[in-house]
């Protein structure tokens, strides 16, 4: 399986991994799975620091690389033809995050981890609860 993580999931299995549920901490252990993450989540956690809402150990810079060298994830692009499929996600929120994670989903065929129940709420996407 192909798992594209949510921003909150990236996070939490790096910061807060006791929030995780054991059916996705076997799917992220799983070494048959790909474990993807958007350059999207990326500019999330930059965001949510510099707001004050994350707060981590030193330079965001560095724990980046120190959170890519502990997990390899794939990456992955965002492409025009995922900013054009983010037209097409129907969110009863204007998230752009949740827009591109969803449409990344879609385009690359990937199955989106999440505990967003806004996101789970979708049907045309391929979706693995954090429940």
């Amino acid at each position: 399986m192909k798992l594209l993580l949510d921003t909150h999931i990236w996070l939490w299995s790096l910061l807060e991994p006791e929030r995780l549920a054991s059916g996705v901490i076997e799917s992220l252990e799983d070494p048959k799975n790909e474990i993807w993450l958007s350059p999207v989540s990326v500019w999330e956690l930059l965001v949510l620091q510099q707001k004050g809402r994350v707060l981590l150990k030193g330079p965001v810079e560095e724990w980046i690389a120190q959170a890519f060298d502990q997990a390899p994830l794939r990456e992955a692009p965002l492409t025009f033809e995922v900013a054009l499929e983010t037209n097409r996600v129907q969110l009863p929120h204007r998230d752009p995050a949740d827009r591109f994670l969803a449409a990344t989903a879609r385009v690359f065929g990937l199955t989106l981890v999440t505990a967003d129940e806004r996101l789970l709420a979708l049907r045309d996407v391929s979706l693995l609860a954090n429940q």
